[in-house]
């Protein structure tokens, strides 16, 4: 016969379960501090450097990251308005010597609330980029 089973575990440190690794916890931002900035301009092309001056910046806003939205709008998500005030600076430094330039910095939130028309049908708005953050 055998002898009754201790079912007490033995003396000692229990033993070591092997750890699964964690994905990386992704940090979304609140729809208060991520910001939309929008750069609406109104450039004179009558002469071929007023035309090169708006191409120019124009492409800047591209290369910076920046989507066409309407014609002399565009837009860009910004994760926190340290980033969007920084690329305010940015653009700021490279205006051109005409014209009219505005920057805007709303929020997610707000611009979430946009309603966008396209003719007489509603349209949904831009959705939110995709983008890795990385802390």
């Amino acid at each position: 016969m055998t002898p009754p089973r201790d079912d007490k575990p033995p003396p000692g440190p229990p033993p070591r379960r092997r750890r699964r690794s964690q994905p990386p916890q992704l940090h979304l931002p609140s729809g208060y501090q991520a910001m939309w900035l929008f750069a609406m301009f109104d450039l004179p092309m009558k002469t071929p450097v007023q035309k090169r001056d708006y191409t120019h910046f124009r492409k800047l806003l591209l290369r910076e990251g920046f989507s066409r939205l309407q014609f002399s709008v565009y837009g860009r998500y910004f994760v926190s308005e340290e980033s969007s005030k920084a690329e305010c600076e940015r653009i700021a430094a490279h205006l051109p010597p005409d014209g009219q330039v505005r920057l805007l910095a709303v929020t997610e939130r707000q611009f979430g609330k946009q309603r966008v028309f396209w003719g007489r049908r509603r349209k949904k708005s831009e959705p939110v980029p995709e983008q890795l953050l990385m802390f």
